[in-house]
């Protein structure tokens, strides 16, 4: 009895053995993991424009994150290896040398338009798909700018169709007065020479710019000018704290100009910033707000709840970021085995009414035109929230 019950755990341990082995259960060895994708990012954290480029960079990092626990990128874990320029065309050229010199990245999410513009002949050299936060006009250049994609619709076009829905709402009979306010960088004017002539087409009378700087606290000067030439409205080109300046100081003059802001200069932010004083004030939105009944915003719901964070610890900038991200990786996905800049760049030229699941406009890229859309919404504050004017529209 003693010999067969040694005997019996001898066998039990060998059974054991090769199961742990793989021998004797035909068990399947753990799935090979896939390589991690790495893609760059060069954003203001802390200079001029870092009052949307944190929130922005938030929002990329977000999907990123959000990707990589859903399994990532067909299996791959992906990453943005972000870095700080200060919105200083030098330090964004040094962080460019490094992701694509030192890291390799293939592709990059960009920011400034100053920078943007400043990188383009790299960008064409190195074949690195470059997906900024700038919507310059200039960057829709194929052929000057052919590995730069432009997500949005340009300044030029936000800046027309806040136009044209001007004039098509001015009841008076003689022309409307029309002043710009900007900041003197090449962001705050690339939209400057398109948007005049178009204005003249339609027939407003051009009644003089008003220039700011992008942390101005005082605009008293330039709202007194726009009191004293009676401007009817006013596009601004800038970034949440010189629009809500403008606000204030407009309101504490008893300025009447309708003011129109473009892309970076209409969010929440700014609502939070100027209060009563944004009572009013119309934005051109490319993108949805957090909270907004679209598809997309569940993806984004599952993230802040995951973090503990809730719509209102987000805004709309964040979603800009996180749709940024979402077209720039569906580019790498596309690209299937060829994660290289060629093979992104055919990837992004793919999206053809690329459906972002209502955070923003669908996005088409070609290889003739990497313009991703001509289409905003138009939205106004009233009573401290955001009501959406017209659905998707254009200037054509």
């Amino acid at each position: 009895m003693k010999k067969r019950g040694f005997a019996a755990v001898i066998c039990l341990l060998l059974a054991v053995a090769l199961l742990a082995s793989g021998c004797g259960g035909g068990s399947a060895p753990p799935a090979e993991t896939k390589k991690e994708i790495v893609i760059g990012g060069i954003i203001d954290l802390t200079g001029p424009t870092g009052d949307v480029g944190s929130p922005y960079h938030d929002g990329a990092k977000a999907y990123f994150e959000y990707l990589n626990s859903k399994g990532g990128l067909d299996g791959h874990p992906v990453r943005l290896d972000a870095i700080d320029y200060a919105y200083e065309i030098k330090r964004a050229q040094e962080a460019y040398n490094r992701l694509v010199k030192s890291t390799g990245v293939p592709a990059i999410l960009g920011w400034g338009t100053g920078d943007t513009e400043a990188l383009k002949s790299f960008v064409a050299k190195d074949e690195i798909p470059y997906l900024s936060g700038s919507y310059s006009e200039h960057l829709t250049d194929i052929q000057a700018c052919p590995y730069n994609f432009v997500l949005a619709a340009s300044y030029t076009d936000q800046a027309r169709i806040a136009l044209k829905w001007a004039k098509d709402n001015w009841r008076e009979a003689r022309a409307p007065k029309l002043s710009f306010v900007y900041n003197n960088t090449p962001f705050g004017t690339s939209h400057l020479e398109d948007a005049k002539a178009f204005a003249q087409e339609l027939g407003f009378e051009l009644v003089g710019d008003e220039v700011l700087d992008l942390k101005t606290l005082d605009a008293t000067t330039q709202m007194l000018n726009l009191k004293n030439k009676g401007a009817d409205f006013a596009i601004i080109q800038g970034t949440s704290n010189l629009a809500a300046t403008v606000l204030k100081d407009a309101r504490k003059l008893g300025v009447e100009t309708q003011f129109i802001g473009l892309n970076w200069a209409f969010n929440e932010k700014v609502v939070s910033l100027a209060g009563a004083a944004a009572n009013g004030y119309i934005g051109v939105v490319p993108f949805a707000f957090p909270g907004e009944d679209v598809p997309g915003m569940a993806d984004i719901k599952a993230y802040l709840d995951s973090k503990g964070k809730e719509f209102k610890d987000v805004n709309q900038n964040f979603v800009q970021g996180w749709m940024s991200a979402m077209v720039m990786l569906e580019g790498v996905r596309l690209a299937g085995d060829d994660i290289t800049g060629p093979g992104i760049r055919r990837g992004l030229e793919s999206l053809n009414g690329f459906d972002p699941a209502g955070l923003g406009a669908p996005v088409t890229f070609t290889s003739e035109s990497h313009r991703g859309s001509v289409h905003v919404r138009l939205a106004q504050v009233q009573d401290g929230g955001i009501v959406y004017l017209t659905d998707w529209i254009t200037y054509k």
